[in-house]
């Protein structure tokens, strides 16, 4: 029996075999099909929004993706137990497992993504390069590592399996090529537990196009418009965009992108959502450089310019619906950026903890797996939420999305909000020159100004004056005597850098050093006057911080006691964790010689590797972690000393 003459399957309840944005996002639309909703949750994830928008929930017991969210059997278990007839996957996990797909479908449950065999076929980057060239499409000659000489670098080294940036090497020298290949295989065989790599030609500036397809078992195949998502750290997009500036300004490369799109989709039998991707270069000469057999993180720009819903209409297709014969076609413009716990100043580090408040501007589309009080974990990817804006042109939507970002209220958390701003602004960005190459050749931006983090610590410290006499049982304002004295001082750290800040209660009010005047003060407001300039503070404390939003920018601050806990201090030269992780290698003992910037052990969290390296030229003194120990933030992880 072929596909085409199944017998309609109707879905009644899904188990989303994923976890925080894209299982709510899925969540929305099968609550609007009517379709009963099951999710299932790490132990880390207990608390996790999307478990309220679920009818029923199953526990994977522990914390880690291979104790939890990459466990095939635990999961078609829990959707059998909990009455599901389907399973959709999300993506990233087991949404390009075969062997998973196929557990479902054997269960006797709908699998709401592509055939099995499909899924196999692209499973490998290097099989899929042989099967699109032979179809017709334009691919990168692959090279295997003994291939690589001088005439070919720079090169890319690139994990087999998987996606996402992981087992990712761009390699320029030979000597290297060795180390790059050994660390991208670890990395690959970690991630998704094959560690086969190859290489390809790498294109420095390049531009990653993408188009999204749709296809019904009835042998229709869409080519829904296409997307860019160039801009990138760490071979992970940060903005995605639809249509493409590139391909905007050679309209004859959309033609040749589609048929291309519909020629691989064709060439394994596809069906359902799925993506394929293609490196660009400026002039429109485009190549294939994988299929994602499953919806895209960047799926909703698509929907945004074309109207459609596409977890709908990955149901109705896994439901042996027809498609029309063209899909609708694309209007406008939409932006999204990818919020990440994480700081982009300091080499990306991620950022973990209590997210405190999260508001979002509502004129925006916000695809979020976080809420007030959510715990941000190093078990899982940093991404918070996706934003995003659409509208007539890309200029327009570009400065819209940018400026309501600027109002959002994100508090607790570390994130690269300031930098997708600064993005969303840039004359390269306006101008559509978005490149893979966008932060090597601009930077990431600068830090808040140290002006500006000065006035709003006094913002915060007169914030706090005012709430402490609200509470005091007599209201006496802070620092009020009968004859003149010394001012106040209040101490806050802003990264590594402490500002002390004074004001004073006199008989003209309160008054403040430098060039602040101060004009209203309140529990939670302050408006000062700034080189004659009039602006609002907004200050929020929790506990051991306080953020301040204004227009000059958002500033986190950390309390700076008085008197310093001696138990809290460390020694110096001490290796410091900057984020809870695990610890994947140690490249040195205790007695080696070591010069300043030396890697010295490497940490895996939040789906990413980070290196720690020495602080100064020295000696090892002690060495207190080893590989596969998993690591609170602020645990002493070595300690470097003076030579003797």
């Amino acid at each position: 029996m072929t596909t085409s003459d199944r017998e309609p399957r109707v879905i009644t309840s899904v188990l989303v075999a994923n976890r925080g944005e894209i299982a709510r996002r899925i969540f929305r639309t099968a609550r609007t099909l009517g379709i009963s909703r099951v999710a299932v949750y790490s132990t880390a994830d207990a608390g996790s929004p999307h478990l309220a928008e679920s009818d029923a929930a199953v526990h994977l017991p522990g914390n880690t993706p291979g104790e939890t969210y990459l466990r095939s059997d635990l999961i078609v278990e829990a959707a059998v137990r909990a009455g599901a007839d389907a399973v959709h996957p999300g993506y990233g996990f087991l949404s390009e497992n075969a062997g998973f797909a196929q557990a479902v479908i054997d269960a006797g449950l709908t699998w709401i993504g592509p055939p099995v065999d499909a899924i196999s076929s692209m499973g490998s980057k290097i099989e899929a390069k042989k099967l699109m060239s032979a179809a017709g499409v334009p691919v990168l000659a692959e090279l295997t590592p003994a291939e690589v000489s001088a005439d070919d670098l720079p090169v890319l080294v690139k994990a087999s399996a998987g996606g996402g940036g992981r087992g990712m090497r761009v390699v320029s020298r030979l000597e290297d090529l060795a180390g790059e290949i050994d660390a991208a295989s670890a990395e690959a065989l970690s991630a998704f537990g094959d560690g086969t790599v190859f290489c390809e030609r790498y294109l420095a500036s390049g531009r990653h196009i993408e188009v999204q397809i749709m296809a019904d078992e009835h042998g229709t195949i869409w080519a829904v418009g296409e997307r860019e998502c160039s801009i990138q750290r760490r071979h992970q997009k940060v903005v995605e965009e639809a249509p493409s500036p590139l391909v905007e300004r050679i309209p004859s490369m959309r033609a040749a992108l589609f048929e291309a799109a519909r020629k691989a989709a064709a060439a394994i039998g596809y069906v359902g959502a799925g993506t394929v991707e293609f490196l660009a270069d400026e002039n429109g000469n485009f190549y294939f450089l994988e299929m994602n057999t499953r919806l895209q993180v960047e799926h909703p720009v698509t929907e945004e310019t074309t109207g459609l819903d596409l977890v709908e209409l990955q149901f109705a297709v896994a439901s042996g619906a027809r498609l029309p014969a063209e899909p609708p076609p694309t209007v406008g413009h939409a932006i999204e950026v990818r919020l990440y716990a994480e700081d982009p100043l300091n080499d990306w580090q991620p950022q973990t903890g209590v997210l405190r408040r999260f508001e979002i501007p509502p004129s925006l589309r916000t695809d979020s797996g976080v809420e007030d009080g959510s715990e941000v974990s190093p078990y899982y990817d940093a991404m918070l939420a996706k934003v995003i804006s659409v509208g007539s042109d890309r200029t327009t939507v570009a400065r819209r999305l940018a400026a309501e970002l600027e109002r959002a209220t994100v508090h607790g958390v570390g994130t690269n909000r300031d930098l997708l701003v600064w993005i969303l602004r840039h004359p390269a960005f306006l101008a559509g020159e978005t490149d893979t190459a966008f932060f090597e050749k601009h930077g990431v931006g600068e830090p808040v100004d140290d002006a500006v983090v000065r006035v709003s610590a006094l913002a915060a410290a007169l914030v706090d004056a005012a709430a402490r006499q609200t509470r005091a049982p007599v209201r006496v304002a802070s620092g009020w005597r009968n004859l003149p004295s010394q001012p106040q001082r209040k101490s806050y750290r802003a990264g590594a850098v402490v500002h002390e800040v004074e004001y004073q209660l006199t008989r003209a009010g309160l008054v403040a050093d430098g060039n602040v005047r101060i004009i209203e003060s309140g529990p939670e407001r302050v408006m000062l006057e700034v080189d004659g300039v009039r602006r609002v503070f907004d200050v929020a404390a929790y506990d051991g911080l306080v953020c301040v939003d204004s227009s000059l920018g958002s500033v986190s601050l950390t309390p700076v006691e008085r008197f310093t806990d001696p138990a809290q201090q460390v020694a110096a030269g001490s290796l410091v964790a900057p984020m809870p992780g695990t610890v994947i290698r140690v490249g040195v003992q205790v007695g080696d010689t070591v010069k300043q910037g030396q890697p010295l052990l490497w940490l895996e969290a939040m789906k990413m590797e980070h290196t720690i390296a020495a602080p100064v030229d020295g000696v090892v003194g002690e060495l207190k972690v080893e590989a596969g120990q998993q690591i609170e933030v602020g645990a002493v992880l070595a300690v470097v000393g003076e030579e003797a």
